[in-house]
């Protein structure tokens, strides 16, 4: 069973960045090189909704239009971690940022939470004025 494990969600201030790591492990039945990983974010109220995805294939990304030019998704193969390093904070980025991992190697654009069978746990991203 695929487990992922996020890290590195915090406080930060409007401008600032912060970097978000998914270790991901137990690829029992698929090799992690047939996967795609990415974020998902869900602020109080609203729908959980995509921010950025990877394929473990080939690195080819995709993002939500609302984080291009200030996220930049990437992996480490060896470390079988996906990072998120957010620049240019927004308070509209406060949310609990979910990772999220599906078997896989092409990107699926505007796939919705239900397209993806493994998640972490989330961690909290606060983003102030």
């Amino acid at each position: 069973q695929v487990q992922l494990v996020e890290s590195g969600g915090g406080l930060a201030q409007a401008g600032g960045s912060l970097r978000l790591s998914c270790a991901a492990s137990g690829f029992t039945f698929h090799d992690y090189n047939d996967y795609v990983i990415g974020w998902f974010r869900q602020a109080p109220g609203k729908a959980r909704e995509g921010v950025s995805f990877i394929s473990t294939k080939d690195g080819t990304s995709d993002y939500a239009v609302f984080v291009q030019g200030r996220f930049t998704i990437s992996k480490d193969d060896v470390r079988k971690t996906v990072y998120l390093q957010m620049d240019n904070l927004k308070p509209e980025d406060t949310a609990i940022y979910y990772c999220a991992a599906v078997w896989g190697s092409e990107i699926v654009p505007n796939a919705g939470p239900s397209y993806y069978d493994h998640w972490g746990q989330g961690t909290q991203v606060t983003v102030s004025s």
